[in-house]
């Protein structure tokens, strides 16, 4: 089981990736349950569309940006580049379907092209099987404190 709190700066209660299924130099699997009594969603959901709560979107591609941290994070571990990923540009957000209090998301995030620090790079909400978000987004390095 690989331990995101090692490669991920993120803690409780805005920690997003619940368990990393499949983690290649290329790519990253995770997955999520959107617990409707969690300490996070509990408050997100009652007050997101209440009585018809969705996860916000935002909250979705923070999902793909995390999952891309843990493997930028991975794939650089043994190298002489160092820093924290930070985001720096969101492109194309695509939101293909509605995500629900309850849902079990599938988080998927690809490895582009690599310019000096700056990583190009592409991720997907699925829930249910289907498209929920598609997003291209960069991720740079930044000097940890």
């Amino acid at each position: 089981m690989i331990d995101i709190e090692k490669l991920l700066p993120h803690r409780p209660p805005f920690l997003l990736l619940d368990e990393i299924i499949e983690l290649t130099d290329d790519k990253i699997v995770a997955q999520t349950l959107l617990r409707a009594d969690d300490e996070l969603w509990s408050r997100v959901y009652a007050g997101h569309y209440p009585g018809n709560p969705i996860t916000p979107g935002v909250l979705l591609c923070e999902m793909v940006f995390q999952a891309a941290g843990v493997l930028v994070a991975s794939r650089l571990k043994d190298t002489a580049i160092k820093g924290v990923p930070i985001l720096t540009k969101i492109e194309n957000a695509r939101f293909k379907a509605m995500v629900k209090p309850g849902d079990t998301v599938e988080i998927s995030a690809n490895w582009g092209e690599q310019l000096s620090n700056a990583f190009y790079m592409a991720g997907a909400v699925k829930v249910n099987g289907k498209n929920a978000l598609r997003v291209s987004f960069t991720v740079a390095l930044a000097e940890a404190e």
